[in-house]
């Protein structure tokens, strides 16, 4: 059994070089002390903040500048693009009427980097 995961869990990313914090909005009402999140919850900036720099070649911006620095990789600020929600969730547990989260879930960035839970923010609630 997965853990439920819920605003202020700890997310990676395999191209960034620092954790993350998830913000879940509190606009589904099912709580575990703090709100719920669904596979929806998938928000850039909003839900998913930045992993502080992005080590990936397929960024734009990381591209650029290891260009500029002819071919040495130079990190630039994240600023995560998420063009999906998160994959697969709990198929039998709904909140707001979509799959909760759970802590085995991931979401893809545009720029190749996988986002992952480390920490799904409680250790009480197990989920499917």
């Amino acid at each position: 059994m997965a853990l439920q995961v819920c605003s202020g869990a700890t997310l990676k990313c395999s191209f960034g070089v620092a954790p993350s914090l998830l913000t879940v909005l509190p606009i589904n009402r099912v709580s575990t002390g703090t709100p719920d999140a669904n596979i929806l919850d998938n928000k850039p900036l909003v839900n998913i903040k930045p992993f502080g720099m992005c080590l990936s070649i397929t960024n734009p911006e990381v591209a650029s500048a290891t260009a500029a620095a002819l071919g040495v990789l130079t990190p630039m600020p994240c600023v995560p693009v998420i063009p999906a929600p998160w994959t697969p969730g709990s198929p039998t547990v709904l909140i707001a009427n979509m799959p909760a989260l759970n802590n085995s879930s991931i979401l893809m960035c545009a720029w190749a980097g996988v986002i992952s839970v480390l920490n799904a923010g409680q250790l009480t609630v197990f989920i499917p």
